[in-house]
């Protein structure tokens, strides 16, 4: 139990902190997208979180284990500095175009963000389940094994495809067409990762590159 209520002051942290950035720059909390969005992220990453901890707690503690100190190898710390950059960029220049009014983003749009990124952040949640070895940093685990079903059998890095979904529909989410300006950034810091990380896995995880023939798609599935 106190494991679960950690996660939970965990995830309910995380959403005071999302909610910070935003209101703090938009300088009130009459500002409906966000609310939207924080409870898209609430049912969606918070929710699932304490659910993963009660029913497979190894699974959510490899996903919890992120950021630039948790990598290991300098080129991803770099890169997910980029990632989370972008991030916290389209949320503050959210909150600062919603106080400015620099943006007349329509109302469906902003919903439709918010599904998006929804989306983005289901998709990331269900890579945990479909592959217990999947983490938020770059390396290889004694025992792991090429995982090529369910969303695997799709793109090679689907958890970085619900990124991409993420970094897309924030902006709208917010409110904000100024922030889709950050959107390539995060994209680009992405792509650098999967270039790091294929080389990692090719070299290191037995049967990866024979799967790289079946599964073409690094990220957007019949493009890339």
């Amino acid at each position: 139990m106190n494991a679960v209520l950690r996660v939970a002051a965990l995830g309910l942290g995380q959403l005071v902190a999302i909610g910070l950035l935003l209101f703090v720059s938009a300088g009130t909390v009459d500002y409906w997208q966000a609310w939207l969005f924080l409870a898209v992220f609430a049912v969606t990453a918070w929710l699932p979180s304490i659910y993963l901890q009660i029913t497979n707690p190894v699974v959510l503690q490899r996903r919890m284990k992120s950021g630039p100190v948790a990598e290991g190898r300098t080129v991803q710390k770099i890169v997910m500095l980029g990632l989370y950059g972008s991030l916290v960029a389209i949320c503050v220049v959210g909150g600062l175009d919603h106080r400015f009014g620099w943006s007349a983003v329509p109302a469906a749009l902003c919903v439709i963000g918010s599904a998006l990124a929804g989306a983005g952040l289901v998709v990331t949640v269900l890579v945990a389940i479909q592959n217990t070895y999947a983490s938020t940093t770059v390396r290889v685990e004694a025992g792991q094994h090429v995982v090529s079903t369910g969303l695997y059998g799709l793109v090679r890095h689907p958890m970085y495809t619900g990124n991409v979904l993420i970094l897309v529909g924030l902006p709208l989410a917010v409110g904000s067409f100024w922030a889709l300006a950050f959107v390539m950034p995060g994209i680009a810091v992405l792509a650098t990762r999967i270039h790091d990380e294929e080389k990692l896995l090719g070299d290191e995880l037995d049967g990866y590159r024979e799967y790289t023939q079946k599964v073409r798609s690094r990220l957007i599935p019949y493009m890339w």
